[in-house]
């Protein structure tokens, strides 16, 4: 794999990365036990029975969204590590590189589009 598209790789990941945390930050805070794990904040809207039914809603709105941010987030900190590693753009189930469009269309993949297919049991 060419230094240089790792190199463009890594900065669309450090940009990935910087966006997914200010999304999280929005309505989150850093979970200071967990180096990658937010906590979504409970909104404090009022005491009146609707603003409470808001604040449970929107709690339980604000969960979903911080479990994918994170998720996405772990996705995109693995492959700054494999980048770190030498690793970067090889699946990591058949050894195989990845190919270039697989990784500008989602770049923190760490597999190819046909173990990824087996895996699903789409092949």
């Amino acid at each position: 794999m060419k230094q240089t598209f790792v190199k463009e790789m890594e900065q669309a990941l450090l940009s990935m990365k910087q966006k997914l945390e200010a999304e999280l930050r929005v309505f989150a805070r850093k979970n200071v036990r967990s180096p990658q794990g937010f906590d979504a904040e409970f909104p404090d809207y009022g005491d009146k029975d609707d603003e409470n039914a808001a604040e449970v809603a929107t709690f339980t709105d604000n969960l979903a969204l911080e479990h994918t941010l994170e998720n996405a987030l772990e996705d995109v900190n693995s492959a700054l590590a494999r980048i770190a590693k030498g690793t970067y753009g090889y699946c990591r189930y058949c050894n195989k590189e990845i190919d270039e469009r697989r990784l500008r269309a989602r770049p923190e993949s760490s597999s190819c589009v046909n173990c990824k297919k087996k895996k699903l049991g789409q092949a």
